[in-house]
């Protein structure tokens, strides 16, 4: 009875995340776009899903919520479904709608994407074999083979994002990393636009005009047609006419240095408010957290450099670590078993919604920035493969934040994977993104400045 009754709240929460799912597609990334297949749909939210009941399992590990047998049934049937979403069925049908695009394979996509499915699949085995990421005696058709491959994909990614996040946070927060803009440079390129948009009015006036001429005397119903008449057109001008190829192509130089000097207008325009926003009680307010979070970047590339070169990975939960030693040092009696697992609670619950929120936003624009009608559907499909292995390496990496106890049933489930390797992986691969998003975006701000002098 009890194994029903858990059951039942195990159902009722994903219908409520297959829910916000629909919604989260249909009012966010689907709202200019005419769905077609609701295929994609439901891979979607049921990915998103499966991976919030995921973290929903977490949070019931730490609360003892819900029976420990009913517990694991639970991951396990969560890790077998998103599993099969993420090898299987997200794969085969990003293949059959790429081949779908193609026209000369059109009649025969069914198997062109069965051969695509079989190519990921291939390329996806090998990549095992690099790593030390599971005991050798698990067979290959076994469940760790699968979550061991999908964990090096998705630590990789949380790597290379929270990298690149922990420099650019404090590099968008702090007001020492804008650049000075005057209503005088804003002035003096609008300026500069509008000089080059007359410019290229005047030009197409001037081709316009020799159009009309050359019509009005016949030459163009007697120009001569196929190839060698269009390079004779070109490479020949009437006595006295424009030579239209020379000032087309002056037309085309005028209109992308239009287009970048409108991009740069935008960029002043942009970071003028920026100004005008550090100055408010809420700017400043992310001032202080940019500087907090530089801090928080410092000490994080140091501690990826320490653990890297000393081969280190921590044993104990950094909560009860912290609370040991704060308590050792100001020699309190205070209850640390208890307090770890309520503040290892709030901790994990932060990481969870964090984690949810900041990668629906990163794949909200990064869908908005690449998405047209046509590819649509593949772009949704690898956002929810990235989304569902992002999740399932969460997991592994959240199990070092629990207090032991915690880990029992979350490691079972898991099986004999390597979890000290996906540690060392993250640190080294977290140092890499954060070391070159550095030198990107000094790079990037040193350039800004000179660009706008060239301008």
């Amino acid at each position: 009875m009890s194994f029903l009754i858990d059951s039942s709240i195990m159902f009722t929460s994903q219908v409520l995340f297959f829910g916000f799912g629909w919604l989260f597609f249909m009012r966010k990334l689907f709202k200019d776009y005419e769905v077609r297949q609701y295929v994609v749909q439901v891979i979607f939210s049921v990915t998103f899903a499966f991976s919030c009941t995921m973290f929903e399992l977490i949070i019931f590990e730490i609360l003892g919520v819900l029976n420990s047998s009913s517990r694991y049934f639970h991951w396990k049937l969560n890790l077998c479904v998103i599993l099969l979403i993420l090898v299987f069925m997200v794969p085969f049908y990003i293949g059959y709608f790429v081949v779908s695009n193609i026209r000369l394979l059109h009649r025969q996509k069914l198997l062109f994407a069965c051969v695509v499915w079989l190519t990921f699949m291939y390329f996806f085995w090998k990549l095992g074999d690099p790593f030390p990421i599971l005991s050798p005696k698990h067979g290959i058709l076994s469940i760790e083979q699968l979550i061991s491959r999908v964990g090096v994909i998705g630590v990789t990614l949380m790597a290379l994002l929270s990298g690149f996040g922990a420099v650019n946070c404090p590099y968008t927060y702090m007001s020492y990393f804008l650049r000075n803009v005057t209503d005088a440079d804003i002035l003096a390129l609008e300026r500069r636009l509008l000089q080059t948009m007359d410019m290229i009015v005047s030009k197409k006036k001037r081709i316009a005009v020799a159009h009309r001429t050359m019509f009005q005397r016949g030459e163009v119903h007697n120009r001569p047609t196929g190839f060698w008449g269009m390079i004779k057109s070109v490479t020949t001008s009437v006595p006295g006419s424009e030579n239209l190829s020379l000032i087309q192509q002056e037309v085309d130089a005028l209109e992308e240095l239009s287009r970048q000097l409108f991009l740069e207008t935008a960029d002043l325009h942009a970071t003028k408010e920026r100004i005008e926003y550090s100055k408010t009680f809420q700017g400043k307010y992310f001032n202080f957290l940019g500087y907090f979070f530089s801090i928080y970047c410092v000490w994080k590339i140091f501690m990826a450099t320490i653990n890297i070169v000393f081969d280190r990975v921590g044993k104990t939960d950094p909560v009860t670590r912290g609370i040991e030693i704060t308590v050792n040092y100001l020699g309190i009696q205070f209850d640390v078993k208890f307090w770890s697992q309520h503040i290892s609670f709030i901790l994990v619950g932060i990481i969870i919604v964090t984690s949810i929120r900041g990668l629906l936003i990163t794949l909200t624009k990064f869908f908005y920035a690449i998405s047209s009608s046509k590819s649509s559907n593949v772009i949704v499909l690898l956002l929810a493969q990235i989304m569902g292995m992002y999740f399932v390496s969460s997991v592994l990496l959240i199990r070092m934040s629990m207090p032991p106890e915690y880990r029992t049933i979350i490691t079972e489930v898991l099986g004999e994977l390597q979890f000290n390797f996906y540690h060392r992986w993250f640190d080294v691969i977290f140092l890499v993104s954060a070391l070159s998003s550095i030198l990107f975006l000094y790079l990037a701000h040193k350039q800004a400045p000179e660009k706008h002098m060239a301008l």
